[in-house]
């Protein structure tokens, strides 16, 4: 009985083997061209656009996309008809700049106007020479960082805190040869005080929100592959 189950025993034993064998020259041969197992950590490295250092402190004003898509590419006419009406000034000074860039659109530049407005309004009151120098004209820069120096010399340490923005409207526009210049009327509130050496509240109420319209000019050479527009002139309301 033991000799009937050791024979069946070695049977099974040699099909086990004979079939190992052959599964493994079917499946277990390489030929050199297979996958590499994925590696998401090396997937994201290779999407992510290396960033770029020393560019930390620029605002871009958003734009929108120049990749071609379904739809036909909106007209200067249509990217502009929601902030001017037709035979304006304005309509035609921004007629002038969406002819000479192609990726000009108002609500996009608004928008990266307003976030350029909150970082300029907070560095100056900070003193950040370093944040103001991408995002000003020469000009405009020399006035700034003046008014800090003055501040400086006497002491004084400014507190600001931008409330919101309650308004912003592009106000004029007009393209000077290859430079486009696009006014904002800001209206937003604000708390602001100045206070002296002491610490003594000199000007301003820390306590008070105030109402603060502004207009600035942005502008920009649109034959510079540089996105970026630069703040050339302020003066408030």
């Amino acid at each position: 009985m033991s000799e009937f189950f050791d024979i069946y025993n070695v049977i099974f034993l040699a099909l086990a083997v004979a079939i190992f064998l052959r599964l493994r020259s079917v499946l277990g041969r390489r030929t050199g061209n297979e996958r590499r197992p994925f590696d998401p950590y090396s997937a994201r490295e290779r999407s992510e656009p290396a960033g770029e250092s020393g560019h930390d402190n620029v605002v871009t004003l958003p734009r929108p996309s120049t990749e071609p898509s379904g739809t036909a590419a909106a007209s200067p006419a249509e990217r502009i008809q929601t902030a001017a009406k037709p035979g304006t000034p304005l309509y035609d000074g921004l007629s002038a700049i969406a002819e000479a860039d192609a990726s000009f659109e108002p609500k996009s530049f608004l928008e990266g106007a307003r976030a350029a407005y909150e970082m300029i309004v907070t560095a100056f009151a900070d003193g950040d020479r370093k944040a103001l120098t991408p995002l000003l004209s020469k000009d405009v820069l020399d006035g700034f960082v003046g008014a800090i120096d003055e501040r400086e010399k006497r002491q004084e340490r400014v507190s600001s805190t931008l409330i919101g923005i309650e308004k912003a409207e592009i106000s004029d526009a007009a393209l000077k040869d290859s430079t486009a210049q696009v006014t904002v009327r800001f209206e937003s509130q604000m708390i602001s005080a100045t206070y002296d050496a002491e610490g003594a509240v000199i000007d301003g109420d820390p306590n008070k929100v105030v109402e603060v319209t502004d207009i600035w000019t942005f502008a920009r050479d649109v034959r510079d592959p540089d996105p970026n527009w630069k703040l050339v002139a302020t003066e408030s309301a």
